[in-house]
């Protein structure tokens, strides 16, 4: 059996950390985390020693390092989690599609509501850029839950890859008080029904650090 170990950013502000860390949890794998708090002097030094790109999330699995959170899911599900996609071939396509969009787009939400589990700021970051973000973000979600959605509450019924991209957005939406339509904010409560998503949000209300939006690039 391999030994993973998941190196992860703060719990309240890592984002990329969640995705990752989300898809083990629901896969079922036991794995030990090593914590590094973004924005500190000493991050880069001490993330260099498990990271190569010198951000997190990292995965170690025995010798290997795995770096970017999208390539740890996509290796969790290679090898340990196939049902991480959607069975049916269409339906994995478009996952992987979402999955994509998630990671390379949206960088006007990314950058204006930043990751914040505990924090409560209604309407705080709401830009024309944003509010297009956010359109786009709810078309994916209502189009997922209504083609795909019928085995479950999650984009694809049972949870995906896909969710775990769009988790960390579901968190902002909480935090900067999003106003969405009902399918939208039934997905949304389903994701933060998850018991997962509620350990992750728990050890983030008992950490010490508060950063003041924080670098983007270290998570």
């Amino acid at each position: 059996m391999s030994k993973l170990t998941l190196v992860i950013g703060n719990k309240n502000y890592s984002s990329w950390s969640l995705r990752a860390w989300l898809t083990m949890k629901q896969a079922g794998l036991e794995f030990a985390e090593i914590r590094i708090p973004l924005s500190t002097p000493t991050f880069y030094q001490q993330v260099r020693q498990y990271s190569p790109s010198g951000q997190v999330p990292v995965l170690l699995d025995d010798d290997l390092t795995i770096w970017e959170s999208l390539a740890i899911c996509e290796y969790i599900a290679d090898n340990f989690a196939p049902d991480l996609w959607p069975k049916d071939r269409k339906a994995k396509a478009i996952a992987r599609s979402v999955s994509h969009e998630m990671h390379a787009n949206f960088f006007n939400l990314r950058s204006q509501m930043p990751m914040d589990c505990r924090g409560r700021f209604p309407g705080e970051g709401m830009k024309p850029d944003v509010q297009a973000d956010i359109d786009r973000v709810s078309t994916i979600w209502r189009e997922c839950r209504q083609k795909y959605g019928e085995n479950g509450d999650l984009l694809f019924g049972e949870f995906s890859i896909a969710d775990a991209m769009f988790a960390p957005v579901v968190s902002r939406f909480i935090t900067y008080g999003v106003k969405l339509g009902s399918v939208e904010q039934a997905y949304m409560d389903a994701i933060w029904s998850l018991p997962a998503i509620n350990t992750w949000i728990d050890a983030a209300a008992v950490e010490l650090e508060y950063l003041d939006r924080f670098p983007q690039s270290q998570h």
